[in-house]
């Protein structure tokens, strides 16, 4: 018998964290997020999407034992603004037994029924800045720092209780990319003298600072139009500044101006901290803060995780010269290989942002729906 117990104390939210750090425990592809930043993310006086969300939080038991975990979540922006009838549901993780993926999901319904939605889609965070997606390739790959990595039998319980895919990401290995030929290097220069365009590089985070408002509006300009696109509000800002600031590398920043100083194109790359996060263990302390130090200072791999680029200068090749800004950096830095992060598989534009740098699709994760 399967029993399901709400979760609403910080205990319980603890265990709930903790339940994959078991599930996972021999698997050498999963990297275990903070554990603290999962339960600030989890905790009502510290997340501010609560000001327009709610989350319910389940751990399922079999014969006393922890077998799996969800989060049901109602956004409200979502359903009022733009009208999605829809129950969300994320943290899915369970053993390979699909009566106890079939009690989590009931609670889904049950959750979506009362608040008359009429689909449920996931996984998913909050909103469309968070982990999203059942990984279906790529079982042998570490999962990044803002992706959830899943066993093969996931997607299969889900289709067996018959949900369908919904939203696909993809993700690339980009080999080699610091060649780059004079041709691009041209282009790049061309670019940058047609449209008077100025690159600016950072020193320092504070240099940062003036510039993470309009990177956010950018990123609303540049993917409104996606079929996962929920409007970033200005308390989301404030709170992913906060929780990812710590892990930036000013020197992989790059902004693009116009001739007006106004923002029209920005990249964040990262050095990979995949290998350091399994090393941490879901702690900073006492050692995760020098395994992740020591990843920002030497790395051969880094990750590209946010890209945005103003419509109107889309396709005008404003790109090259964010490439051309990685290449020196990453020539200086020792990278050899970079890594995407998830883009939606119609996103295509961004995909050929890509294509002279060999891209391998390693990866690829789904949302999945079923009407309730």
């Amino acid at each position: 018998m399967i029993e399901l117990k709400e979760i609403t104390t910080k205990k319980g939210l603890k265990q709930f964290v903790k339940f994959p750090f078991s599930l996972y425990k021999n698997c050498k592809y999963w990297v275990p997020p903070l554990t603290n930043d999962e339960l600030e993310t989890m905790d009502v006086s510290k997340n501010p999407v609560f000001k327009n969300a709610e989350a319910f939080y389940f751990l399922a038991y079999k014969e006393g034992k922890a077998v799996g975990r969800i989060a049901v979540i109602i956004n409200h922006i979502e359903i009022k603004e733009l009208d999605k009838k829809k129950v969300r549901f994320g943290w899915l993780d369970m053993i390979d037994d699909i009566e106890v993926t079939k009690a989590l999901l009931n609670k889904v319904y049950e959750i979506g029924k009362i608040h008359n939605l009429t689909y449920a889609e996931g996984p998913v965070g909050f909103s469309n800045m968070e982990k999203a997606g059942i990984l279906t390739k790529g079982f042998e790959e570490m999962n990044t720092m803002i992706t959830w990595y899943h066993y093969p039998y996931y997607a299969e319980h889900l289709k067996s209780l018959g949900f369908t895919k919904q939203a696909t990401w993809v993700e690339y290995r980009l080999s080699n990319p610091t060649e780059v030929t004079e041709k691009v290097q041209k282009f790049a220069g061309l670019i940058k003298k047609r449209y008077s365009l100025e690159v600016l590089r950072f020193k320092n985070k504070k240099e940062i600072l003036p510039f993470v408002n309009d990177m956010f509006g950018l990123l609303n300009k540049t993917y409104n139009s996606l079929q996962t696109f929920v409007p970033i509000q200005q308390y989301q800002i404030d709170h992913y500044k906060e929780k990812y600031f710590n892990f930036i590398n000013p020197e992989y920043i790059t902004c693009i101006l116009d001739k007006e100083k106004k923002l029209i194109g920005f990249s964040i790359v990262m050095p990979s901290f995949s290998k350091a996060l399994k090393k941490a263990n879901g702690s900073l302390f006492p050692f995760g803060w020098y395994h992740l130090l020591q990843a920002q200072k030497k790395n051969d791999t880094a990750a590209f995780y946010l890209i945005g680029i103003d419509p109107e200068y889309q396709g005008k090749g404003v790109t090259a010269l964010i490439f051309e800004e990685m290449r020196a950096i990453f020539e200086q830095k020792g990278i050899v290989q970079t890594e995407t992060n998830p883009e939606l598989e119609e996103n295509v534009a961004v995909q050929q942002l890509w294509k002279a740098y060999s891209p391998f699709q390693h990866k690829e994760r789904s949302t999945f729906r079923i009407d309730i």
